[in-house]
């Protein structure tokens, strides 16, 4: 409706202009200025009504924003800042000849800048900051010869400073802050002799600080930060004597800082943080006698700390955090010292607490955070009257508080966090009726809570996480109003929550987890309106909830996690803002309510390891934020419902040890974010679903103890994230899918209590992650163990046993150097064990075929190997041979022999014969000592094997009677 009463307010003034300039006439202004005026007004949107009043009627001197001259004749003056005014700036400003101020800021104004401006020679403010205003900064604008003032900034100019900026040689303020400016800084700005600020923050300028900025001698206010201005800080600023506010932070200097800057006599502010700026701090800016405020945070800066407040008697703040100072003086502070802020965190500050900051009287907040200094708390620190604020957390301080803290009446904030401090809270620090804040957390503290820290009755955050606390929750915790915050966990509380702690009805934190806290929950709670976040996990609290807890409706955060409540969880739902419900490991009963779905940003159910019935709501489809749902181990029953696939950021789906049951889910391969799937331990049934590899993002699928069927598809092999794949005590058949080998990232694989079938994968050896375990035994595997199965260099487990395998065990098995446990039991295996599992237990290797070697029987010729047909039939041929060789050997010696002794006569001198005998055609002797001493003994070169047939006779007639 605006934009079409817009319309047509612009073609009713087009209208009506001719008739404008007669009615002008008429009236009798002989100027046309109103003509212009009228002709700016119907180009621009004006929902508003600020140019209600620019009427033809009346005089243009009274118009809304109009300044005239003395005589009225001529517009001097046009602002109509704020009016809420858009569309483009008309071009027919440029005929108002005469205009001095032209200020159209904090507008709606779109477009370009008109060149056009740059016809008004008598221009000399020119304002059209923060508007929408786009394009670049025409040259134009350096015909503006008298210009004193031109601001531009937030807007959405682009590209660079025209280099006709140096023309305006009246210039006094440039402000284009915030303008996306690209380009550097022309050093044609040297050229502005009477400029005293120069905005240029929050562009997109680079380059190098010109030198010439030093032309500026009237400069006053120079800020450059957040740019990307990079090099040197020019040491010709310091020639830059009546600058006051030197502010270049958040760019990419480096280098050093210069030591001219000590020369800048009026500076009061000066901001060089987040540059890179390195070396020491130089002592040359302790002449800056004007100086309030100095930050050189975020930098490289090194050495000890050289300002002291000899001359800086004005500086009110120091930030020099996250830099690498070593050192603070001793003679840091004199007195008479303007001093309230100090900060030195995350330095290389060492050493005791420095005892000089002790002579700022005036300091009120003081921050040494992230060091290393360490000893004790000066026992004098209540000379600092005025402190408002101490953080001295993450350092290495010992000791316990000294008890005059109680006496710095001043103190807001305490916080000591991250350190070593010892010993109890002193009684003294309930004094401290202005504490806001006491963060003590990440030490080693002691004793009891006082009753005393009760007092502080303007205490709004009470952090003491991670110490030794005993005792009970004072019970006057209720006089604590205003408390927000009050994180206890992990000490030794013990004893119920005080029932007063209901009145604490700010309270929007509550951390109680983590210690020996008993009872129930105070029915005070219900006043607790305003409690986002309440965690009670690992105690002992017990009982019922009461019911009163619904009426907590700001609850967000809820986790009471390992504790012993029972009854329903209905008292928590009452809130519809849940983001975190954790019931893990209690003993709640009844039903999951159908009402939790109308907390639609909750994000983590868990409801684990309770005794809760019925069936999984449909409603909790609902959730669509929902990253992390676990209902294990409950007695649930029933289908799980379907309209938990619109839960399509879910990560964790956690429904094992129920009484679930229906066939498995194919809409799970939707949740294409879930990385976690258990449904272990139901009755699910029917097969394994193929669009389960369409969760490219699981990392444990865990489908065991069901009455899983089929075979296990080979989408499986998409899933190449997969760590822990577990599908064991099913009914599964057919074969490993060889695209298991795809997920190469299993550390874990269990497919045991099946009816798988046919060999192992040769690929499983190519899944060289799997290190928990694989387990596939009590199957039906036939085929020998694949020899790829010693690549498997981080196995820590293998089971193979109660399958019908054959052959050998491969010797590469034993490489498995990780491999502690081990069952080949129950196969048909034979052959030689590896030598390297000689140190398992006999029952990893019973009830096989021929197994042999420690730690069973030693292997027997027979049974050390097992041959094939043609190895046994080659073998035998050998035998054959070599035993007709060993004969044939033996046969020749044994005719020679019988060739040397075959009858012969021996003569003797005295002619004697020797006695002779013969037994089966063979001779011998009987006592011959000397058998070839006698020369006339004539031993036949006839070969024996002709001697062999003698008959009889012949043999009877040979005898020697």
């Amino acid at each position: 409706m605006i934009a079409r009463s817009a319309m047509g307010s612009i073609c009713m003034c087009h209208f009506i202009l001719p008739l404008t300039i007669a009615v002008v006439v008429t009236l009798g202004d002989n100027t046309a200025e109103s003509y212009w005026l009228l002709k700016i007004k119907s180009e621009l949107v004006d929902p508003s009504g600020a140019l209600r009043n620019w009427s033809p009627t009346t005089h243009f001197c009274s118009w809304n924003g109009i300044t005239c001259d003395v005589d009225e004749a001529h517009v001097v003056g046009l602002n109509l800042s704020g009016s809420g005014i858009s569309a483009s700036i008309p071009g027919e400003f440029s005929h108002l000849i005469s205009l001095q101020a032209l200020d159209l800021s904090s507008n709606n104004l779109t477009g370009s800048i008109p060149s056009e401006l740059g016809q008004l020679q008598n221009l000399r403010i020119l304002l059209l900051y923060s508007n929408y205003l786009s394009s670049n900064i025409p040259e134009e604008i350096g015909n503006l010869s008298k210009l004193q003032v031109l601001r531009l900034g937030d807007n959405s100019l682009a590209d660079e400073i025209p280099l006709s900026i140096g023309n305006l040689s009246e210039l006094t303020v440039l402000g284009v802050a915030n303008c996306n400016l690209t380009g550097s800084i022309p050093v044609e700005v040297g050229n502005l002799k009477h400029l005293v600020s120069l905005d240029l923050q929050m562009n997109n300028l680079s380059g190098f600080i010109p030198k010439e900025i030093q032309g500026c001698q009237e400069l006053q206010n120079f800020a450059a930060s957040n740019n990307m201005l990079e090099g040197e800080i020019p040491s010709s600023i310091g020639s830059l004597k009546s600058l006051r506010i030197l502010n270049l932070a958040n760019n990419t200097l480096s280098g050093s800082i210069p030591t001219s800057l000590g020369l800048l006599s009026n500076l009061t502010y000066l901001n060089l943080l987040g540059n890179k700026l390195n070396g020491e701090i130089p002592s040359e800016l302790n002449s800056l006698s004007q100086l309030q405020k100095l930050d050189l945070s975020r930098n490289n800066l090194s050495g000890s700390l050289t300002l002291l407040n000899v001359n800086l008697q004005n500086l009110e703040t120091m930030v020099l955090s996250d830099n690498a100072l070593t050192g603070i003086p001793y003679n840091f502070c004199l007195r008479g010292s303007k001093l309230q802020q100090l900060f030195l965190a995350r330095n290389k500050l060492s050493g005791g607490f420095p005892l000089g900051i002790l002579n700022c009287s005036s300091i009120q907040q003081v921050d040494l955070s992230d060091n290393s200094f360490e000893g004790e708390l000066p026992s004098n620190l209540d000379k600092l009257q005025n402190l408002t604020d101490l953080m001295l957390n993450n350092n290495s301080f010992i000791g316990s508080l000294p008890p005059v803290i109680g006496n710095i009446s001043s103190l807001r904030s305490l916080f000591l966090f991250g350190n070593s401090f010892t010993g109890k809270i002193p009684v003294e620090i309930g004094r401290l009726k202005r504490l806001n804040t006491i963060y003590l957390y990440d030490n080693q503290m002691s004793g009891p809570i006082p009753r005393e820290l009760t007092n502080c009755t303007s205490l709004t955050g009470i952090d003491f996480f991670g110490n030794h606390f005993y005792g009970p929750i004072p019970e006057t915790i209720g006089k604590l109003k205003d408390l927000t915050v009050l994180h206890l966990r992990q000490n030794d509380l013990s004893g119920p929550i005080p029932p007063s702690m209901g009145y604490c009805k700010r309270l929007q934190l509550l951390a109680l987890a983590d210690n020996k806290l008993s009872g129930s929950i105070p029915p005070t709670f219900s006043y607790l309106s305003q409690l986002s976040t309440i965690t009670l996990y690992n105690n002992n609290f017990d009982g019922p909830l009461p019911d009163s807890l619904s009426l907590l409706r700001n609850l967000k955060i809820i986790n009471f996690s390992n504790n012993k409540f029972r009854g329903s969880i209905f008292p928590l739902t009452g809130s519809n803002s849940l983001t975190v419900l954790d019931l893990t490991n209690n003993s709640f009963s009844g039903s999951i309510p159908s009402i939790l779905a109308n907390s639609g940003d909750l994000t983590r159910l868990r409801l684990a390891n309770n005794y809760l019935t019925g069936t999984i709501p449909s409603e909790l489809g609902h959730l669509t934020k929902l990253n992390f749902l676990d209902l294990s181990f409950n007695n649930l029953t029933g289908h799980v419902p379907p309209q938990l696939s619109n839960c399509k950021k879910i990560e964790h789906l956690l429904l094992n040890n129920n009484r679930l049951s229906g066939q498995m889910l194919p809409w799970l391969g939707s949740l294409q974010e879930l990385g976690e799937l258990d449904l272990s331990f139901n009755n699910f049934h029917g097969r394994v679903p193929a669009e389960l590899g369409g969760c490219s993002k699981l990392l444990k699928l865990s489908l065991h103890h069901n009455n899983l069927s089929g075979e296990i598809p080979l989408e499986i092999g998409n899933l190449t994230s997969l760590n822990v794949f577990n599908l064991q005590r099913n009914s599964l058949s057919g074969h490993i899918p060889s695209t298991i080998q795809q997920c190469s990232k299993l550390y874990e694989l269990r497919l045991s209590e099946n009816f798988l079938s046919g060999i192992i994968p040769v690929g499983l050896g190519a899944v060289t992650e799997l290190q928990v375990i694989l387990d596939l035994s009590r199957n039906l595997f036939s085929g020998e163990i694949p020899s790829s199965l010693g690549n498997l260099m981080k196995l820590e487990r293998l089971d193979l046993s109660f399958n019908h395998l054959q052959g050998q065990v491969p010797p590469s098995l034993g490489q498995l150097t990780s491999l502690h446990v081990l069952n080949l039991s129950n196969n048909h295996l034979h052959g030689l064990i590896p030598s390297t599992f000689s140190g398992f237990p006999l029952s990893s290797f019973l009830n096989n075929d021929h197994l042999c070697g420690p730690p069973l029987a030693l292997c027997s010729e027979a049974t050390r190997m097992k041959l094939s047909n043609s190895q046994v039939a080659a073998i035998i041929v050998a035998i054959v041979l070599t035993s007709t060789l060993i004969c044939l050997v033996l046969l020749y010696i044994m005719l020679r022999i019988w060739c040397n002794w075959k009858k012969v006569a021996v003569s003797s001198e005295d002619g004697g014969m020797v006695e002779q005998k013969t037994r089966n055609g063979e001779y011998w002797n009987m006592n011959s000592p000397e058998l070839f001493s006698s020369p006339d003994i004539q031993i036949s070169a006839t070969p024996c094997i002709c001697n062999l047939k003698i008959d009889a006779a012949a043999r009877e007639n040979t005898l020697v009677r």
